[in-house]
């Protein structure tokens, strides 16, 4: 038996209990910090089968690790499993009209249920490898809550979680197959509040200072930073509060929601201090006082790249997702609940990827049925932002993807929770599973390759981690813990 047949076996042996997972963890459609009976079907899933579960990892009651150590314990192999959902993108399963189960609530709209329950196929599978060929190794499964929200790796490589991990693998839903060469760009997030003077609007507007006013006119200045800032930069904001809804009172209190992503932490860091001192401009405007507080941060994602060209070589002996002729007419009516305009921008978007004959009949089979080489000589970025960029930074680690979705689908949308509880995306979240089994088989005997994987990172990332939030208090201590497996 090849290693790609016992890989394949070795998932199919969890498809079923996998799939329920999946489909479990999609109805609980828990939002970030709160995936109390997510994480728990999964902890309770990996002890039932052996594992050693430790549960309020890092000091968050969400995250947790399960280890399985066979012979002499190494090397060391962490799956990065996530499970959280996104507010407001509650959709009916495989459906491809808008119908929310619970209107307004939570859905699986970045297809976290498929990651968390692909990873643990994966752990069970190079469980049953180890020990069906004698081999020495530990598979730590390492469950992230809070992607979505302010993250968990990073808190988790601060508190030394990822020591004595001599590598690290995941995977995402998406709509390609592919182990992406491009990194994922830096984030930090932050909380401005503006207290003023309340007032009477009509009456005696002078003795006022409106904190309202001050938010604004921050957005204002904002507006103008992003003449000045790098390309690949962006700033995003919401209220959190706009000072209620009497019009004829001067507000006393607003609260604005910043993110800042660029490419690597140093930019991020430098362009959140200059919407700093822009909110400081604001309130010198107005007169009124404004706070701040950084919320979450996360590391850019740079991917392995002595691990990736192995993971690269599996995915692509494991190949792409078989689809059915089924598979492609549920995608191509997800694909039509698009409008034209946006089917067009998609069209344009998949011209550097498809062949001229796929494209042409892209719309009636929207589903990538290859897998995309890996470019080694790739260094540009994508937008999106992750915290597994922070698990990158204190141990060699890969992402790959597979497709669960139609070419062109928008995440963190309705129609993705829709296809994150289908037959597309459960075929999916197999293929993957294989892949980092396979992964993981070859990359658990070759210390050499191992040891260069190390020597890389340590070179992108220096000795030992940098966590990009400040340390509180409470962590001076977790920060000289070290864990060993």
């Amino acid at each position: 038996m090849t290693d790609v047949e016992m890989a394949r076996q070795a998932v199919g042996r969890w498809k079923a209990m996998a799939e329920a997972l999946a489909r479990d963890i999609w109805s609980y459609a828990e939002l970030p910090y709160c995936e109390t009976k997510s994480a728990a079907a999964l902890c309770g899933a990996l002890e039932r089968e052996g594992f050693s579960v430790e549960t309020h990892v890092a000091g968050i009651p969400t995250c947790f690790t399960a280890v399985f150590r066979n012979g002499t314990g190494t090397p060391v192999v962490g799956l990065l499993a996530e499970f959280d959902a996104l507010d407001g993108l509650s959709q009916r399963a495989a459906w491809p009209e808008r119908e929310a189960v619970t209107p307004g609530g939570a859905g699986h709209g970045c297809g976290h249920n498929l990651l968390g329950a692909g990873c643990f196929a994966a752990a069970m599978a190079i469980r049953d490898c180890l020990v069906q060929e004698g081999l020495g190794g530990s598979v730590v499964f390492f469950g992230c809550p809070a992607e979505e929200g302010a993250g968990s790796k990073q808190f988790m490589a601060r508190a030394g979680c990822f020591d004595g991990i001599d590598f690290a693998l995941t995977w995402h839903p998406g709509t390609w197959n592919q182990v992406p060469a491009k990194r994922n760009v830096a984030i930090m997030g932050g909380n401005f509040t503006f207290d003023g003077v309340a007032a009477h609007a009509g009456g005696a507007p002078h003795l006022g200072r409106s904190a309202l006013d001050a938010a604004e006119l921050m957005n204002v200045g904002v507006n103008y930073l992003r003449e000045h800032m790098p390309d690949e930069a962006r700033v995003h904001y919401a209220y959190a509060d706009a000072g209620g809804t009497a019009p004829n009172v001067v507000p006393a209190h607003a609260v604005l929601k910043y993110e800042v992503r660029a490419p690597t932490v140093d930019q991020v860091q430098e362009l959140f201090e200059r919407v700093v001192n822009i909110a400081q401009g604001a309130a010198l405007m107005t007169q009124t006082q404004m706070r701040w507080e950084i919320t979450m941060a996360f590391s850019d994602y740079v991917p392995n790249r002595t691990l990736a060209e192995v993971v690269d070589q599996c995915l692509r002996e494991i190949g792409a997702p078989v689809w059915t002729e089924a598979d492609y007419r549920l995608a191509a009516q997800f694909l039509q609940t698009y409008p034209e305009p946006t089917r067009r921008e998609m069209a344009r978007a998949l011209e550097p990827f498809l062949t001229g004959e796929e494209l042409a009949n892209w719309e009636q089979q929207p589903l990538d049925s290859r897998v995309h080489p890996f470019d080694a000589k790739e260094c540009g970025c994508v937008s999106g932002s992750t915290d597994v960029g922070d698990a990158a930074c204190a141990v060699p680690t890969v992402m790959l993807t597979v497709a669960t979705a139609c070419l062109g689908n928008v995440g963190h949308s309705w129609q993705n929770t829709a296809f994150s509880c289908s037959p597309i995306g459960l075929k999916g979240m197999g293929t993957a599973a294989e892949a980092l089994t396979l992964s993981a088989l070859r990359l658990l005997q070759r210390p050499d390759l191992l040891q260069r994987a190390e020597r890389e990172r340590a070179a992108q990332h220096g000795e030992h981690y940098r966590c990009p939030l400040p340390a509180p208090p409470r962590w001076r201590e977790s920060q000289v813990w070290r864990r060993s497996y």
